[in-house]
């Protein structure tokens, strides 16, 4: 009898302990991907409803062999159980739809599909962003003295992945794709959370950034956003390459923002063979050189030149200091950074009022333009993203019919601003964040990403009844999901 029959037979008997420890023992070189499939099985099975550690290893190691069971219904069952007690039902929906469709009348298949489409419209959360990153806290506040013992032993730098690994474990429970950064100042510990350009993982760190203890914070300085950096360079293989090393052409677009343009002739053999090896570099190099929150704040777009282009440039190093002497500032904060970042925009809108919510969609205003781009294209890799860290990304839906006259545009926009003063006092801020805001020829979207749905959601019907709205509706940014009716007078079944 071979392995994969032996996992076969424990799991008929239940001991799915057994296949985890059988295959863990086993060498990396004598892991099949059919073994690894069985144990991500084993760990769904062992995994209490709320181990998400568990659930999280049995996505990695399916993740790993996604081509090789393409169109497996085993494989794909397994990922999306796992996905579905990890409370990212979005993700584990397509991974049912697949195995159905692989095995088409499966019951217990279409039993998940089933309740995985009530849930992304009513998303439910063991724990929500907010529970979580209270939970992250305390844990890291019982942890962090191990972290600073090694960082202060490690003379040589030579536990740098010990580290990351223990830190990047304790994070992960709230935040699940962190980048993070870790250091001494000479006077306190430094843990640097870094968004990576992303508009809402930026919103995610500041919440937690705020809600940092202060037992932690006696030790610690909690900074977003990796720091700026003069006299870096980065290893490019043949040598390093420094911010003197890059040609730098700006491009003034609106609202203070710059195109970039780089060259550097350094790296014009790598360009040939690894071009995205070369706009890495170039990247980071930037980012590091300006620090990650003012290259959000400033840089609308990059590009990487395989010649000199023509007028003035000046030299990455020097980017900075132009920056500077084009208005931009060098010490900005994350907040800063968020209510500088709002994108404007209009649609031809639809006239059918029966078209699906925000098709029928004028103008409007959004923090996080990703999120309204997607919902557009029926895409939900945000709205994904944030839902595996216990946030909901979603909007109110109201009427406007009530709103007429010659100043029924400055009310409709004077009731959104009263909404989002809502949002934004401390008790507000605490459940969700404002990210924007619709009109449209029939109804008006107050957008929100929400860290405790449920308390947003009693929130703002506090508001909207209060401001005389005769309905109103919630719905996830998702096309596939159902608006939630929060209530409505008219019909009187709230």
């Amino acid at each position: 009898m071979d392995l994969l029959q032996q996992c076969a037979q424990w799991f008929e008997n239940g001991e799915h302990q057994k296949i985890v420890d059988a295959i863990e023992a086993l060498p990396a070189e004598e892991r099949t991907p059919e073994l690894d499939s069985e144990l991500a099985r084993a760990y769904n099975n062992v995994a209490e409803a709320t181990d998400r550690k568990l659930f999280r290893k049995a996505v990695s190691l399916l993740k790993r062999h996604e081509a090789y069971f393409e169109g497996d219904h085993r494989w794909n069952f397994r990922l999306g159980y796992a996905y579905y007690y990890l409370d990212q039902e979005g993700r584990a929906l397509h991974h049912f739809r697949e195995a159905l469709a692989a095995l088409p009348g499966d019951e217990d298949t279409q039993n998940f599909i089933d309740d995985c489409e009530r849930r992304i419209s009513l998303p439910r959360f063991a724990e929500n962003f907010r529970e979580r990153t209270a939970s992250v806290w305390k844990r890291f506040a019982a942890e962090e003295a191990e972290l600073r013992r090694i960082m202060d032993e490690d003379t040589e730098h030579v536990r740098g992945d010990e580290l990351i690994e223990k830190c990047g474990d304790i994070l992960r429970e709230a935040i699940e794709n962190q980048a993070f950064e870790l250091g001494f100042n000479g006077e306190k510990y430094e843990l640097i959370l870094t968004p990576e350009g992303s508009i809402e993982v930026l919103l995610e760190d500041c919440y937690f950034q705020r809600h940092v203890p202060a037992e932690v914070a006696a030790h610690w300085n909690i900074l977003v956003g990796r720091q700026r950096m003069s006299g870096l360079a980065l290893d490019a293989g043949e040598g390093p390459i420094r911010g003197e090393d890059v040609q730098v052409w700006l491009e003034a677009g609106k609202g203070e923002r710059f195109g970039v343009a780089l060259y550097c002739e350094k790296l014009l053999p790598l360009l040939e063979e690894d071009e995205g090896r070369v706009w890495w570099l170039l990247t980071t190099l930037t980012d590091q050189l300006l620090g990650e929150l003012v290259n959000m704040r400033y840089i609308r777009s990059f590009d990487v030149l395989k010649a000199p282009a023509e007028g003035k440039s000046c030299l990455l190093s020097e980017l900075p200091e132009e920056l500077e002497r084009r208005g931009a500032k060098l010490d900005i904060t994350p907040e800063e950074v968020i209510a500088e970042h709002y994108t404007f925009y209009s649609l031809d809108p639809s006239e059918d009022p029966n078209a699906d919510y925000r098709l029928d969609t004028i103008s409007g205003a959004s923090l996080c333009p990703t999120l309204v781009s997607e919902y557009l294209q029926e895409e939900d890799s945000m709205v994904d993203a944030l839902q595996a860290d216990g946030a909901v990304a979603g909007f109110f839906i109201y009427p406007l019919s009530g709103f007429r006259g010659e100043n029924r545009s400055e009310e409709i926009l004077a009731l959104r601003d009263r909404a989002k003063a809502r949002m934004e006092t401390p008790e507000g801020a605490e459940c969700c964040s404002f990210i924007g805001g619709a009109t449209g020829l029939f109804n008006g979207y107050l957008d929100f990403i929400a860290w405790d749905f449920d308390a947003t959601v009693r929130r703002m019907r506090t508001f909207f009844e209060a401001e005389g709205l005769p309905w109103l509706a919630a719905r996830v940014f998702r096309r596939d999901a159902r608006p939630l009716s929060i209530y409505d007078k008219e019909s009187r079944e709230d």
